[in-house]
This record gives C-alpha cells, sequence and structure tokens, in this order.
C-alpha cells in the first residue's frame, strides 16, 4: 500500500482522481475512460469483491463522483450503491454470552414482544421483524449479553444521518447531513464518498494558462503542514505553483483576520459560537435553532481571505484546498459563492500534483509568509480560541473571555446543549466538527496524533510575531 495514505480506500479514491487528472491535463480523458477502471481494478485473482467486473463497475461509479456526481442530488456526499453490499444490516444481536437465565430481564423491557427464548439452549432470540433498535433489551441484561452492531457509517454518523435502504445499502437523510465526511473515511468499502471539482479546476487552470485572461489564487489551509510527509511545505507551494496557480496563499492570514473581528463581535454581544467550522455552524442551525443568532457574523477564514482577494482582483479566480469535504458545501452558499470558486481536498491537490508528473522532492522550497502563528495554529482544536484571547489582549481589552474548545460533534452537543439549557460557564464556544479539529478532516492524507505537533511547528515558523503584524497590510 502506498504509505502516503492511511488506508487502501483513500489510495483507491487517489488512484482514481490521479487517473481523471491525467486526462483532463492531457485532453484524453474521453478516449481513456473506459480504460481507467482496467488500470484501476486489481487483476481476477485478486479482486475484493465476487470478480473483477464488479470491481471496474464500481470504479466507473467512482469515476462518475469524481466528475462531479449527481447534479440532482444536492449533498456533496453520495452513496455508491453497488460498492455498499458487505456489511452486515446490524442492530440488536444476542451473543453468546447470553446465559439464558430465568430472570428474563430482556424480554420484559421489550414493548414490541420482538424477544423469545430458545426451547432447548434457553437463550434469547431477537425476532427482527418486530425489532425497533430502541435497546431497551440491551440496557436491561445483567450480563451485557446483546450488543448493538451498528454499520461503520451509522456508527460514525453522530446525527443519526445514515440509514439503509430495501436495498441493504446505506442512504443518507440530507435534511440531517451536516457533511462532516465521517462516513466518508469509515466505510471500509469506500461505499461512500464525497463529490470531486477536480474537473471544475482544471478546466479554470488549462483555461487561464491558454488565455491569459484571469489570475488563479490557491488558498491552502494551514492543516497542509501536517500532509505531505519527507518533504519541506515550501517544495508543496512550489508544486502547486506549478500546476498553473498564480499565487499560493494561507487560508491563516483569513484565520488572523477572523480572530480580530471575532474577538470585537465576542465583547459586543457577550456570547458567541464560532463559525469558522462550516460542518460546526450547520450542525447549530439544524439541531439548535434556538442558538443560531449566537454564531459569529463572521466568514469562515476561507472565504474571508478570499473576499479581500476578489474585492482587490475582481477578475481572478480563487481555488480552496484543505482537509475538509463541508468545505465544498460552504462555497455554495450565498455569503460565500462570490469568492470561492472550487474547493478541493488533499487528496485532489495529491492526485493533481502526480497527474502532471511533479516531483515533490526535486523542487526549490517557494515562501509562505502570509499569516502569524495564532492563524496557523487554527488547524488544530484549541487555536482559535488562543487566537482570540491573543486578539483581545492586542487589542487592549478587558474583556473576560472564558471559552470552551470542542471537537467532533459529540462534544459539540454537549457544549451547546448547556448553552441551550443556560447551565453555562462559558461564554465563547470553539467548535469544530472534525475530533482534534482540520487536521482530523476526513480528506487528509493522513490522520496520525503527531499532526498537532507538525501544526504547531509550523505557526513557530511564522514571521509575524502578532496577529496585528500579519493583517495590517490589508486593513483598508
Amino acid at each position: 500500500m502506498d504509505t502516503r495514505f492511511d488506508t487502501s480506500v483513500q489510495e483507491l479514491k487517489y488512484k482514481i482522481l490521479r487517473e481523471i487528472a491525467r486526462g483532463l491535463f492531457n485532453d484524453t480523458l474521453l478516449e481513456e475512460y473506459n480504460e481507467i477502471p482496467l488500470r484501476i481494478s486489481p487483476g481476477p485473482k485478486s479482486t475484493t469483491r465476487c470478480c473483477v467486473y464488479k470491481e471496474r463497475a464500481i470504479v466507473l461509479e467512482r469515476m462518475k463522483l469524481a466528475l462531479g456526481g449527481n447534479k440532482n442530488i444536492k449533498n456533496i456526499v453520495e452513496v455508491v450503491k453497488i460498492a455498499c453490499d458487505e456489511c452486515p444490516l446490524g442492530g440488536y444481536e444476542v451473543t453468546n454470552r447470553c446465559r439464558g437465565c430465568i430472570a428474563h430481564r430482556c424480554q420484559k423491557a421489550c414493548h414490541k414482544d420482538a424477544i423469545r427464548f430458545d426451547e432447548v439452549t434457553r437463550t434469547a432470540i431477537i425476532d427482527k421483524t418486530k425489532c425497533i433498535n430502541c435497546g431497551m433489551c440491551a440496557r436491561s441484561c445483567q450480563y451485557n449479553a446483546i450488543q448493538n452492531y451498528l454499520r461503520p457509517c451509522e456508527q460514525s454518523c453522530k446525527v443519526k444521518a445514515i440509514s439503509t435502504n430495501d436495498d441493504h445499502s446505506a442512504k443518507i437523510d440530507d435534511e440531517k447531513c451536516v457533511q462532516c465526511g465521517a462516513c466518508v473515511y469509515q466505510c471500509p468499502f469506500g461505499a461512500i464518498m464525497d463529490k470531486s471539482f477536480i474537473k471544475d479546476a482544471i478546466d479554470i487552470l488549462k483555461d487561464s494558462d491558454y488565455s491569459n485572461k484571469y489570475p488563479v489564487y490557491a488558498i491552502i489551509a494551514p492543516s497542509i503542514s501536517s500532509q505531505f510527509k519527507g518533504v519541506a511545505l515550501g517544495q508543496v507551494v512550489t508544486a502547486i505553483q506549478k500546476l498553473g496557480y498564480r499565487s499560493v496563499i494561507e487560508a491563516a492570514l483569513g484565520a488572523d483576520m477572523v480572530s480580530y473581528a471575532e474577538a470585537k463581535e465576542l465583547e459586543e454581544k457577550g456570547f458567541l459560537t464560532s463559525s469558522c467550522c462550516p460542518t460546526f455552524v450547520t450542525f447549530i442551525r439544524k439541531y439548535f435553532p434556538t442558538l443560531a443568532d449566537k454564531i459569529s457574523h463572521n466568514l469562515s477564514p476561507m472565504a474571508t481571505i478570499a473576499k479581500w482577494i476578489k474585492e482587490h482582483n475582481p477578475n481572478c479566480k480563487i481555488m480552496f484546498i484543505g482537509p475538509c469535504i463541508s468545505k465544498k458545501q460552504e462555497i455554495k452558499d450565498e455569503r460565500v459563492a462570490p469568492y470561492v470558486d472550487v474547493a478541493l481536498t488533499f487528496e485532489e491537490l495529491q492526485a493533481m500534483i502526480d497527474a502532471k508528473e511533479i516531483d515533490l522532492a526535486s523542487l526549490e522550497e517557494s515562501p509562505l509568509d502570509n499569516a502569524s502563528y495564532y492563524g496557523r495554529i487554527f488547524a488544530r482544536s484549541g487555536g482559535l480560541t488562543d487566537a482570540v484571547k491573543e486578539a483581545l489582549k492586542e487589542q487592549g481589552s478587558s474583556f473576560e473571555v472564558k471559552p470552551i474548545s470542542v471537537d467532533g460533534l459529540d462534544n459539540c452537543r454537549l457544549a451547546l446543549m448547556k448553552a441551550k439549557n443556560g447551565t453555562v460557564d462559558f461564554n465563547f464556544i470553539e467548535g469544530m466538527g472534525c475530533l482534534t479539529g482540520c487536521i482530523g478532516g476526513p480528506c487528509s492524507l493522513t490522520h496520525e496524533v503527531k499532526n498537532k505537533l507538525d501544526v504547531d511547528k509550523y505557526g513557530y515558523e511564522s514571521k509575524e510575531k502578532t496577529i496585528y503584524d500579519a493583517i495590517k497590510h490589508y486593513q483598508d
């Protein structure tokens, strides 16, 4: 397996993106389209499916998602139904820990008459046609003999947006989904994927190269500092420029701008939730609508710096590159759409670099010195909180910020429930949908624990000593 990726699923996804990108760059995609599954799928003796033909059919479906997916589905996350057939249905099952006791608490706890007992072994049996998966039986069993076996995608989804179709494939409730991407990363068969807009990106880059009528800017997320192992970040910046981008800008500079503005907003309002993570913002709006007015009115760092660039270069094109699926959804928001043209992931960036056969290790380093330490540490949980504290300090404010930093939707839910009920000892919620923050994003190349150290090291390398030092040249 390619050591650049955590799993073979990620590697397969990357290979498809790379082949699509190569065909687009070389204008050979149409003639090579049906050959790509042959190049990517394993041979008949190594197939992971029932047959190599199914492997190739699945690759074709993934290729469609790599080219933008179903236009009628507004959600950025889609299910590859043909790939979603290997998981057991799940639900509550009686394990071999059942002792066939005479108390029968499980049966008494069930209000649907779904539990009976084997006449020979006396062990419990769950009638799946009656069971509604309420869990009352499991909670009543003193042996913990009844377990809930959820599919990986269902288990990873903290908003219960995933259920099962009649054909046993996963089904996503778009009204519940917050585009966190956990299901995409956790599915062992890669049956859930995010749509790619790599075609849009390459079309823009090629048109810019041919016509020279507009510059293309790349805004890179600060979590990039933890991604490309074995090469310097400056070499990655050079590679991005070689793809055709006029300039590479740190989203961390937008983070500096946000922290300065958000600190003032917090002082004015007295209570605030962050607006940097689109998954967290969507989570509040869908599940805690009474707190929606507490969301910071600031755009995310990506949108903030993109807005500044577009206002000063109206004819330019802007692409964001990061670890996040929900950014692809965010750029459709009416407040953001005028400023960001395409959102890409680190997986897609790696595919584009390799499609152009750019050798990262051989490149010279290009500088990347827009942001402060505080803007760069937005990539990990707690970074925004530290930045807001620093911004208040730099602004000479005496306001006492009492923050809580939460990562992962379960932890976000607990903090928001406290805020909703008024049982709080904090006045600022920094919420991030992914565990550990952006460095845990679903489309990261790697999710190693030490990524936090890489982000902090990247922050310390900043030449800007304060947030104001970073943004003073960008103040109108």
